[in-house]
């Protein structure tokens, strides 16, 4: 079998002997890989958020059979949303995905897909997301509806601001109130201190994550936080990893039951992110990929927990 280094299509940063390189058929490959179905760290972060939230709602109200469709739909949902949100940022960024190394091999700038193509894709993943919400109640449609803003306008972040990581975490977590929506029928205090949490966590393992384009990235002018940061990145990371915990840790408070099993945890997921602080290496780039990929360790920790906690 060929390896991927030696196709002519593969993606640079893509696993080696990922699903879509070995087994999907050849002629639908570019669409996987735009979606990031080769990389499903993705999908994880954006996932794992939504099982928070339907914990805390368990947490705050009681367990219900239809919980368990939540936590399906929201994983099926995070993979179609997800491989919609990569299709548009790559439509959005083919320019600079040409010029920078680890990008300049996906679908779009390698001429794998056209442009048209693309928006086709888009639409099509769209769709099938939208028939996925329609499931899950009025307020979640709801919610999903508004976060459609934020994922537009992320792609375009990092063109005017030096924190582009927060529209990310902005839109990345949202499901942690869409799947409470879901439960409860509405949003209350604590999706919402969780949301903010969430931002926190995605600012410090985005920053790790853009470690490894900081200087393609000073090269043709795109800004983030790893930029900003520079030497001072596991200093600052470390403020934002504590940040997540804290308020991570009011947000489990608020339910009301259960504590003690929601912050033990907590205290895995900080834990986690202490390990990966002590292991991170800004100018090491497999580090830094292999860090970013372990945040689905992180999450998946304090979503069991707060799985169980729901239904104690």
């Amino acid at each position: 079998m060929q390896s991927q280094t030696e196709r002519p299509d593969a993606v640079i940063d893509a696993p080696k002997g990922n699903w879509v390189d070995r087994y999907a058929p050849p002629r639908t490959r570019p669409w996987l890989r735009m979606s990031r179905a080769d990389r499903p760290i993705g999908t994880w972060l954006l996932l794992l958020p939504c099982w928070w939230g339907i914990g805390l709602a368990m947490m705050a109200d009681a367990p219900r059979w239809f919980d368990l469709w939540i936590a399906l739909a929201c994983a099926i949902g995070a993979f179609v949303m997800r491989g919609a949100g990569c299709t548009w940022n790559d439509i959005t960024d083919r320019d600079i995905d040409a010029q920078v190394a680890r990008t300049r091999s996906r679908p779009l700038p390698s001429g794998q897909v056209s442009l048209r193509g693309a928006y086709v894709w888009l639409a099509a993943q769209g769709l099938l997301g939208l028939v996925i919400l329609l499931t899950l109640g009025k307020a979640a449609v709801w919610m999903g509806v508004a976060s459609l803003a934020l994922v537009a306008i992320y792609p375009f972040a990092k063109r005017f601001t030096w924190w582009p990581q927060i529209f990310l975490g902005l839109a990345f977590n949202w499901g942690v109130m869409l799947a409470y929506a879901a439960h409860m029928g509405r949003v209350d205090v604590a999706p919402v201190v969780a949301w903010l949490g969430a931002i926190a966590w995605t600012i410090f393992y985005d920053t790790i994550y853009a470690h490894q384009d900081a200087e393609d990235d000073a090269i043709i002018g795109v800004k983030s936080t790893a930029r900003l940061f520079g030497d001072n990145s596991p200093r600052i990371l470390a403020g934002f990893a504590i940040l997540a915990v804290v308020v991570l840790g009011v947000a489990t408070a608020l339910p009301g039951r259960n504590l003690l099993i929601a912050w033990a945890g907590l205290a895995g997921f900080a834990a986690h992110l202490a390990w990966q602080l002590k292991k991170f290496e800004p100018d090491q780039g497999d580090v830094c990929l292999r860090l970013f990929r372990s945040n689905r360790d992180a999450g998946l920790i304090l979503a069991l927990f707060l799985a169980v906690a729901g239904l104690a």
